[in-house]
């Protein structure tokens, strides 16, 4: 049996009639930039969230990067995040001009230890990132506590978990704005990169609409220097025809959740914690086990995809050399990476299919 980490084509061959026809829809129209299906699914979205504005933009990086613009971020302000991120966090901090200031993880949820927040604070520090990570969200109640006693924003980054939720609120709808991707892989995913950004803030969502279309307010009037970081048609209309469906796929998701759990119970791994506070949908299922890497080459021998979410963090990264941040700087966030393994999870994953995983896993076990 083979098993990928991520089956793109089992969701298609599910919705194919809708997918073709919300692709088509564009085309007859030729609406491929802006227009009536990007308005459409940025009106969904912002519903979806709980939100006042949704902003499309060409990818989740896009989206923390304008976002942080329209927080008022100016070169050599401070922005706080957690070590344990993909790169698109802390390099849309670099290039808004932005501080990075790196935080500590939580060893059971993997997202920002809130604990340490304050200490990294200084007369420089404008914003906090928590990441939801994997698909659970990030402890907010304390994170917004800190910034209103220090006068900061926050930002989410949400990018791995549409539709998550924190004391039962959506996720998108916790902070001053909040960032999403629609890469293929994700939870809701597009058909090529997407992002877009939700608000509450007019003058947030005016100024980020502005920065993603050249600076354009009309026609050949452009009140700054922008940036083409549009969402385009196509992928709001394909998006519009997957929102639908997203909380059926995220129940999908949590239901396989609970299977690996049980099968993996008797195993010497640690499977993930949903934290009392979140309602985990699990973009990822990442386990920590030891000799990871032996385990991860073994199971690709037995036709088993998995992946590393994040196998090196942020500070130890070459392009991050000049933080002056050795190893044991975040003890926890690189005890994580040594371990974690991101194991096959989409909707549509079958028993079958866990139970052929959770075997190799064991056999590979016994084989070390």
């Amino acid at each position: 049996m083979k098993v990928p980490f991520v089956d793109l084509k089992a969701q298609y061959d599910s919705m194919q009639n809708e997918i073709v026809e919300a692709i088509l829809r564009v085309v007859e129209d030729t609406a491929f930039v802006g227009g009536k299906y990007v308005q459409k699914f940025e009106e969904e979205f912002a519903a979806y969230c709980n939100r006042r504005y949704a902003i499309g933009v060409s990818s989740g990086t896009s989206a923390l990067h304008l976002a942080l613009i329209a927080l008022g971020i100016e070169k050599g302000d401070e922005v706080i995040t957690a070590a344990n991120t993909f790169i698109a966090t802390t390099e849309a901090i670099t290039h808004a001009g932005g501080k990075v200031k790196l935080v500590d993880i939580d060893p059971d949820s993997y997202t920002i230890d809130p604990s340490k927040i304050e200490d990294a604070t200084s007369d420089r520090t404008k914003v906090i990132i928590p990441v939801h990570l994997y698909g659970q969200a990030a402890d907010m109640d304390p994170i917004l506590e800190i910034a209103s006693k220090h006068g900061l924003k926050v930002l989410e980054d949400a990018a791995q978990a549409q539709g998550a939720e924190y004391k039962s609120r959506k996720t998108g709808s916790l902070g001053d704005a909040a960032a999403f991707s629609f890469y293929p892989a994700k939870n809701l995913g597009a058909y090529g990169d997407a992002g877009i950004v939700v608000t509450d803030d007019e003058e947030a969502a005016q100024k980020i609409r502005l920065y993603s279309n050249h600076g354009r307010e009309s026609a050949n009037v452009h009140l700054v220097e922008g940036f083409n970081e549009r969402l385009d048609g196509i992928q709001a209309s394909v998006l519009s025809a997957k929102l639908k469906h997203l909380d059926r796929w995220n129940e999908m998701r949590r239901q396989a959740a609970k299977r690996y759990d049980e099968m993996l119970k008797d195993l010497p791994v640690k499977t993930p914690k949903q934290m009392p506070y979140a309602k985990h949908i699990y973009h990822l299922y990442v386990i920590r086990i030891e000799q990871r890497d032996r385990i991860k080459e073994m199971l690709g021998e037995k036709g088993v995809g998995c992946g590393l979410h994040y196998p090196t963090p942020i500070h130890l990264l070459d392009a991050y050399k000049y933080l002056g941040k050795p190893e044991g700087s975040y003890p926890v966030t690189e005890e994580v990476a040594r371990e974690i393994l991101s194991l096959p999870m989409y909707p549509e994953i079958t028993e079958e299919q866990q139970r052929y995983v959770v075997d190799c896993i064991a056999e590979a076990l016994e084989r070390i």
